[in-house]
């Protein structure tokens, strides 16, 4: 019988081998294999603390993105405490930030319709939103 660990450990591994399957090329292709390395390592290791917050950020960084949308300011002290959520979110998965990669991950979200989807649900637009109030945040 596996233990907790055990179990973790696998759906950890299987995030990975999902994420190379859907992704692996066209992230290789873009951000190159040392970024894309660094980052299935860090995940590789992440214990189930730190998995548990970045669910908590992606939450949070959802939460305080529709209540900033909804109010249409990218600039308002909101919209920028859902960017610095993000942040910690991205934090939580890269092996290394940077404002580029920030702001390359939110314009992916715009251009790839697998990411816009995921951020129509919290709203229409909301993709963009987020995108345009990084690139404030990261000035």
């Amino acid at each position: 019988m596996m233990s907790n660990e055990e179990k973790f450990e696998g759906f950890i591994q299987k995030m990975i081998d999902d994420n190379e399957r859907q992704y692996g090329e066209e992230i290789r292709g873009k951000y190159g294999d040392g970024v894309v390395d660094g980052s299935n390592a860090k995940v590789k290791n992440i214990t189930k603390e730190q998995y548990a917050r970045a669910e908590r950020l992606s939450n949070e960084v959802n939460e305080a993105l529709r209540i900033a949308f909804e109010q249409g300011d990218p600039t308002s002290e909101l919209a920028q405490k859902a960017c610095e959520l993000h942040k910690e979110w991205l934090c939580c998965f890269l092996d290394h930030y940077s404002k580029k990669a920030h702001i390359g991950v939110t314009q992916m979200y715009v251009d790839d319709p697998r990411f816009a989807a995921y951020y129509d649900k919290i709203a229409v637009g909301c993709a963009a939103f987020l995108r345009d109030a990084v690139l404030i945040y990261c000035k």
